[in-house]
């Protein structure tokens, strides 16, 4: 149904204005026309031009939303009213909306979590899983409470990883376009002092003029072509193949492979160990892990590991032949398999793997940050120099 602005007069006369839900101007007209209302005017109203990226929901606000609910819960208070109460009090619209749409379907007879999977955006298959998990064995409170405790820790861990790569990226950007500003505006004008010299010009000299030349004829073309590569690379990196070969990558990369590896195990471990812990099937648990592990290198070994169960056998074997976990972390699952305390093992390898996250993030920051100063130093102090070098030879000569 449209939105419909009118504006009209009372028998009295006096002057009414409003908004009116319905299919077409008639059907206003006849409303207001048993409302004892003169039309003067009726326009169709424009949609609202909503531009958001995503659902708009963020991380945190599911967390939080997570662990209010299960104090709620804890607390005996209907699960109607906890909902009613959390979308009241949301910050975030979209997510009160959301939580208002899973209400009502939980008023309308549907259990929490096939409430919660009709909004597979915001509530991902683990999320639901462990709902479902919660209902069944009639522990919902304390599956909240776990569930919550499991999604402040991976949040923690995302913005570690993330916080340790904002520096570098920074200033690695500032670098790339000093230099590039000096190559096209700050050189050009040294090359028209260096125009007049009939002298020959050091090698440097004459190799930024080349490159600063080439830069400014070119400019245009390697703008759009930069773009170009970007778009390319986002478009192979969503391919199959692409994502795979990307994901590889970001494992055997020096410095930063070594926290993506940590980062990635500690997930692994954290997701499997909260949903085994919460009464999730292991194949099921298997299944669910491999879909959120966020690295398809990681997910394919946990979907062998499915598979060598299914025929008898123990997860340890695939997750070894992957390459990405360590001898310790395979001995340790073996050993939580054979023991049937798989759950508490993936806990304690995860608390360890999390404090590894920390301990890699503090050595990239540390190493990463001196060789981007020096690449910065190199690169741009050697275009200064390069421009000084005809000048020194001139001083020389006088």
């Amino acid at each position: 149904m449209a939105v419909f602005d009118y504006k009209g007069k009372t028998l009295a006369g006096a002057a009414v204005q409003g908004q009116l839900k319905a299919k077409t101007k008639a059907d206003v007209e006849r409303v207001l026309r048993q409302n004892r209302i003169f039309v003067t005017s009726i326009s169709k109203k424009a949609p609202d031009i909503q531009i958001r990226f995503g659902t708009g929901i963020k991380k945190i606000d599911i967390s939080r939303f997570t662990r209010q609910f299960a104090t709620m819960i804890g607390a005996g208070l209907p699960m109607v009213q906890c909902l009613e109460i959390l979308a009241a009090q949301s910050e975030n619209k979209e997510m009160a909306k959301i939580v208002l749409q899973v209400k009502d379907g939980v008023q309308g007879g549907a259990t929490l979590s096939d409430a919660l999977s009709r909004h597979p955006k915001v509530f991902d298959s683990l999320y639901t899983n462990m709902v479902e998990a919660g209902e069944v064995g009639g522990a919902l409170d304390a599956i909240l409470m776990r569930l919550a405790s499991y999604r402040e820790k991976a949040d923690k861990l995302v913005r570690k990883v993330k916080g340790a790569m904002v520096y570098p990226t920074v200033v690695a950007i500032v670098a790339t376009l000093v230099s590039v500003g000096m190559l096209a505006f700050i050189v050009p004008v040294f090359a028209k002092m260096f125009g007049g010299l009939k002298a020959g010009l050091p090698m440097p000299t004459v190799v930024v003029l080349q490159i600063s030349h080439f830069l400014q004829a070119n400019i245009v073309y390697l703008f759009f072509g930069t773009i170009g590569l970007i778009v390319v690379g986002m478009w192979w990196k969503k391919t199959p193949s692409g994502a795979l070969t990307y994901d590889k990558m970001l494992l055997v990369m020096p410095i930063l492979g070594n926290l993506v590896r940590k980062s990635s195990v500690a997930r692994f471990t954290r997701t499997l160990g909260t949903l085994l812990s919460s009464g999730v099937s292991i194949l099921e648990a298997l299944e669910i892990t491999a879909k959120t592990s966020g690295n398809l290198v990681i997910a394919n070994a946990i979907n062998k590991s499915v598979v060598a169960i299914a025929e008898g056998d123990t997860i340890t074997g695939p997750l070894k032949e992957s390459g990405v976990f360590p001898p310790m972390v395979t001995q340790m699952i073996s050993v939580g398999e054979k023991t049937g305390g798989l759950d508490d093992m993936l806990s304690k390898i995860a608390d360890f793997y999390d404090d590894e996250v920390d301990d890699a993030v503090t050595a990239l920051t540390s190493v990463i940050e001196p060789i981007i100063i020096v690449v910065m130093g190199v690169v741009i102090g050697g275009i200064l120099i390069a421009m000084y070098l005809p000048m020194f030879d001139i001083i020389g000569k006088i």
